[in-house]
């Protein structure tokens, strides 16, 4: 017997998709699981981001000792650009004609995160865990620079955790591995005078488009392919400098993204970067600083665990079909959360949602499918703890 209905399950959902979380306020949504906790008895803790008001974790527990499973989703969701092409509310969680809930945050990760909460509560109102414990931690910041997770890994909630679940959108297949992403921001400094008079000053420019074309000089021979993950990639994709165009420009940046792979991960790619400032600062006057603000790493398992195995028979069961055991491309707030841990842990993701749908316009997740994910979780978690040795 569950202890929520199907409509009682969409209305939690309903309720964190109205809560405007966009790349902040996740102490709302943390405050609302809370509360929803607290009345099942279910110990919470709230960890606020340093500096930070409006942001926040959440973990909670049940069960106690080990083996621990963690169980993961983020609060926050991304901006929902033009409102106007928008068919639905991004913020009113609306059923179609074809099943599907829209909203913001409706795939990537809402649905995922409640569907966690819930289970959490239905398996300890049933009573079906025998042994361990399960974690709960909901995070702040991962569509930015995963600061939630990474807060979590420092005061040590994942020390003890020996399997993973973060419930991204991905229910067309069981992910255990992933790329890593990595955003740099380059800056050259040069010296101000008019235009007319350039040998009074120095052009930030100059040097900063001499980088660009000898990091892609360089990084075009670089020929490393995983066969799970395929290649690394890097991007400059915004680039300005220099506020009047009768004045030499002091100050020019440009930033970069790269989706890394465990054969040319994220230390390698600063490795370059900074071989490539080293290189222009020798050439010429340049002053270019590099700096890496976003540093997220890959996460590589072998996937061949007991927990994955489950994880895909319920999943087969569940959906009746045969789910792919597959690699993304795509960042989670494993990269923090599993930093210390080695290729033999035990990761899943997998979670309500297509993976297509993350940041689109009218975004959504099939109502049946969100029930089912709290179903199949309600299940997955007791019967791996129960049988664990």
């Amino acid at each position: 017997m569950s202890v929520f209905s199907n409509d009682e399950r969409v209305k939690i959902l309903s309720d964190i998709v109205e809560i405007q979380s966009v790349n902040e306020k996740e102490l709302d949504v943390a405050h609302y699981l809370q509360d929803l906790f607290n009345k099942y008895g279910i110990q919470t803790k709230i960890e606020k981001l340093e500096g930070e008001n409006t942001r926040a974790n959440l973990v909670a527990e049940i069960g106690n000792g080990k083996p621990v499973v963690g169980i993961s989703g983020h609060m926050d969701v991304v901006t929902t650009g033009d409102e106007n092409l928008w068919n639905y509310d991004p913020f009113k969680l609306t059923e179609d004609n074809q099943g599907r809930l829209h909203g913001r945050g409706s795939a990537d990760m809402k649905s995922g995160l409640a569907a966690l909460a819930i289970s959490l509560i239905e398996i300890k109102e049933a009573g079906t865990l025998n042994q361990g414990t399960i974690r709960f931690m909901a995070t702040a910041g991962e569509e930015v620079t995963s600061d939630g997770a990474a807060l979590l890994h420092e005061k040590g909630y994942m020390d003890d955790v020996e399997a993973l679940l973060i419930a991204e959108p991905s229910q067309d297949g069981i992910v255990y591995t992933h790329k890593g992403t990595m955003d740099i921001q380059v800056i050259s400094k040069g010296k101000s005078s008019h235009s007319s008079m350039p040998e009074l000053g120095y052009n930030a420019i100059n040097p900063l488009v001499d980088f660009i074309h000898y990091l892609n000089k360089a990084y075009n021979k670089v020929d490393i392919k995983s066969e799970l993950l395929g290649t690394p990639t890097m991007n400059s994709t915004i680039i300005s400098g220099g506020d009047q165009v009768n004045s030499i420009p002091a100050y020019a940046e440009s930033l970069f993204n790269m989706r890394t792979i465990p054969d040319y991960d994220n230390n390698k790619f600063e490795a370059l970067f900074n071989s490539i400032k080293d290189q222009v600062n020798q050439e010429s006057d340049a002053d270019i600083t590099v700096n890496p603000y976003v540093n997220r790493d890959p996460v590589y398992t072998k996937g061949d665990n007991t927990f994955l195995k489950l994880a895909k028979s319920l999943g087969d069961s569940y959906f009746d079909r045969n789910l792919d055991v597959t690699s993304s491309t795509a960042t989670t707030d494993a990269s923090y959360l599993m930093k210390d841990k080695d290729e033999s842990f035990s990761f899943v993701m997998y979670g309500p949602g297509e993976t297509g749908q993350a940041h689109q316009v009218d975004e959504y997740v099939y109502k049946d499918t969100y029930l089912t994910f709290i179903d199949l979780y309600s299940q997955l978690l007791p019967q791996y703890l129960n049988t664990a040795k």
